[in-house]
């Protein structure tokens, strides 16, 4: 890579730290729909702020109503490599050691919801841009950083933007990992919904989960009983090992299971809360449609019980998570996020799924399809040389049960910005990143972006 580039790169440190905290500090959690804010108030102000550090550093921008932004360099006449980053964050939820929003930085790193998903590597392919153009070198293709505000949940940016703007056909999203994945599973997502029995077990209080795409980590329920219900859940937490609490109340027994959160497309390793609360609901005794979730849903990611297990040497195994469980009004409302192989059939396991929930119905269902990009591709070489080139790694791609824009794209891939052997903190508690590695993206998306667009 130029050697300009990279010493540019060297001096943007703390500018890199001073930017990302400001960007920390807005908790851009999607809300409330407002005029000019699709996405609440906090996401637009997220954007706002975005689009003036990115004037500021003197690219020009365009604002897509609130729903998304651009900035392009380059020769306009072009083609284009895109770079397509999110604003948006999924909630802070528990166990911060920190305030989750307060960007604290503790030596080389900076603590809070975002900087690792998807705010920091945002702002390495920013001043990658940066550093190009500082050192003048002179691009073949223009390069399009592209901000979208609903990753986390619907994609409601994504779909907005193409219908307003250019969608290039080439590029990358830093919103996973390097060296590179080249292959994201399908998905299948679903909310379904039946009413609680009046037999059984009656659960007076149950309200878990925010998003689909969380492994929640903690699930409290008000059950009706006393001390001896309470005797029965410490029994059951002792004979099962888990981490179930049962406190006496004069309403009734105030129930919590802690298991491990993370995010639903990596559940290995992690213990998903709502799993644990419904096989203890069925150890209890609870009867109709929380009784049938815990048949179908047994503390398991791999949808056994749901009739969608399933496989292919391409991209692994079918994965599953229950990331919202309410009860309101009598009824009861679940959430199933099912990341599925490149060769599964996502009509058959919607299929399967319904099949094996007798008495819920579907509120909500939606569907995308795999995506895959040749490893021997022009894109996909290029980048694996330039993360090899930089970190003196080996770099063979990858596949992934993660969701990223790069499925906008007819080829794209996730690219960065976590490093191998990198602990997975997206979504969970006490996110952080490190400067330095943070640094070392923004080299190889700088010699990435110059292999692809340079004269």
């Amino acid at each position: 890579m130029d050697q300009r580039v990279s010493k540019l790169i060297g001096s943007y440190k703390e500018d890199y730290a001073a930017m990302l905290t400001r960007w920390v500090q807005i908790p851009s959690v999607k809300g409330e729909a407002a005029d000019g804010a699709p996405f609440g108030r906090d996401v637009r102000r997220m954007l706002d702020t975005a689009v003036a550090d990115i004037e500021a550093m003197g690219f020009p921008t365009r604002v897509f109503d609130g729903y998304a932004a651009d900035a392009t360099f380059g020769p306009e006449d072009q083609e284009m490599i895109a770079v397509l980053g999110h604003l948006d964050v999924v909630p802070a939820g528990d166990g911060w050691e920190v305030p989750p929003f307060s960007a604290r930085r503790e030596g080389e790193k900076i603590i809070g919801r975002g900087t690792g998903d998807d705010k920091g590597p945002v702002l390495a392919a920013l001043f990658a841009m940066k550093a190009i153009r500082e050192a003048g070198i002179p691009l073949k293709k223009s390069i399009r950083l592209i901000l979208g505000c609903d990753e986390e949940s619907d994609w409601g940016c994504m779909n907005w933007y193409c219908a307003h703007a250019r969608m290039p056909e080439i590029g990358f999203s830093p919103d996973a990992s390097f060296p590179i994945i080249n292959t994201e599973k399908g998905m299948v997502h679903m909310f379904v919904q039946a009413p609680v029995s009046a037999d059984g077990l009656q659960v007076k209080e149950h309200f878990t989960g925010e998003r689909v795409n969380v492994i929640p980590g903690e699930s409290v329920a008000l059950l009706a009983g006393g001390q001896e219900l309470a005797d029965q859940v410490a029994a059951f937490a002792a004979k099962t090992g888990l981490d179930y609490k049962a406190e006496v109340l004069s309403e009734g027994v105030r129930v919590t299971a802690t298991g491990i959160p993370g995010h639903s497309a990596y559940p290995w390793g992690r213990k998903n809360a709502i799993g644990m609360m419904l096989i203890l609901l069925r150890e209890l005794g609870v009867q109709g449609a929380l009784r049938t979730l815990a048949d179908a849903y047994p503390m398991e990611h791999n949808g056994e019980h749901l009739g969608i297990q399933c496989e292919d040497d391409i991209s692994g195994e079918l994965t599953c998570n229950m990331g919202i469980l309410h009860l309101e009004d009598g009824r009861i409302t679940a959430s199933l996020d099912c990341r599925c192989p490149v060769n599964a059939d996502l009509e058959q396991i919607s299929a399967n799924i319904k099949a094996h929930l007798p008495g819920f119905a579907v509120v909500d269902e939606s569907k995308k399809a795999p995506h895959h990009v040749p490893a021997e591709s022009e894109l996909v070489q290029a980048l694996l040389g330039a993360f090899h080139d930089q970190t003196g790694l080996p770099a063979e791609p990858e596949s992934t049960g993660g969701g990223t824009y790069a499925k906008v794209l007819k080829q794209g891939v996730a690219f960065g910005a976590s490093f191998p052997g990198d602990p997975d903190l997206a979504h969970q508690a006490n996110e952080y990143i490190e400067i330095d590695k943070m640094m070392l993206a923004t080299k190889i998306y700088a010699d990435a972006l110059l292999r692809l667009c340079a004269e």
